[in-house]
């Protein structure tokens, strides 16, 4: 009996994000590091200690823009509905603000406006239709 097409989908959507977020979590261990590099600190929800992790996005005006490839999975982002209040490493400056989980907006249009090479490696990593737009509230 062979499997359903949407369970064969299902699965190579599964093994996807598997190796993919092994693959960040060797990479992210080295890039957040970077000086240059742009960072996202959350309270972790369950150590409740800092948790830094290499994002693309970009600043408008008092906001940091961001599309999570995993949406709802991505750690970040379960992190950030327990605590929504973050740090942003822009450019070497932190910055603290509130984070804002917008399932409405289109990330697809959202990844347009955001530089480019992110927004190719996100759609390049992102499992199906699970993108999630981020909207962080800076502090003045």
């Amino acid at each position: 009996m062979s499997k359903s097409p949407r369970t064969q989908k299902t699965r190579k959507a599964e093994q996807k994000y598997r190796t993919v977020t092994a693959f960040q979590r060797r990479l992210n261990a080295v890039t957040r590091r970077l000086p240059g590099q742009t960072l996202l600190e959350t309270t972790g929800r369950v150590s409740g200690l800092p948790r830094r992790t290499p994002v693309g996005g970009r600043r408008v005006d008092d906001d940091f823009w961001l599309v999570s490839e995993f949406g709802e999975r991505s750690q970040y982002v379960r992190n950030i509905r327990a605590d929504a209040r973050v740090r942003v490493r822009i450019r070497g400056r932190w910055h603290s603000g509130t984070a804002h989980l917008l399932p409405d907006d289109d990330p697809l249009a959202r990844l347009r406006r955001l530089p480019r090479l992110n927004s190719t490696a996100v759609r390049a990593m992102g499992v199906g239709t699970g993108l999630l737009t981020v909207r962080v509230e800076l502090e003045r």
